[in-house]
């Protein structure tokens, strides 16, 4: 059988499930992205919650370092106390301080790393 004298007719063949476009998901970046009501809520909840540790933490560094000139004035004998040839408060200010805003700011970090992870997981579970 010669194909050119008969031409193969073309049959369309549809699936039954015919698949409507879904509206895309919106997610809670993509609500962040367009700056609607809901990604604001999604910013504002992790500004509270850092805004939150940086009060934490202020608040450690005013109870421990703030402390100390009141420490001092109420015990004015740690003057006479020498270390190395400085009066003890001397010292402290010197070496004492550094340690303690190190360590603050390692906890700091490390708390605000875990608020944007969290941030995050929510986001994108969302």
């Amino acid at each position: 059988m010669n194909h050119s004298e008969h031409p193969v007719q073309r049959v369309r063949v549809t699936s039954p499930r015919v698949r409507r476009p879904r509206p895309p998901r919106r997610t809670g970046i993509a609500e962040i992205d367009r700056q609607s009501r809901v990604g604001e809520i999604y910013m504002a909840s992790l500004l509270r919650a850092q805004l939150r540790l940086a009060v934490v933490v202020l608040a450690a560094l005013a109870a421990t370092v703030g402390m100390l000139p009141l420490v001092f004035l109420g015990f004015p004998g740690l003057n006479d106390i020498l270390i190395l040839g400085m009066p003890l408060p001397w010292v402290v200010l010197a070496f004492g301080i550094y340690p303690v805003l190190v360590a603050l700011g390692w906890v700091f970090v490390r708390a605000a790393e875990r608020n944007e992870q969290a941030f995050a997981d929510m986001v994108e579970r969302s």
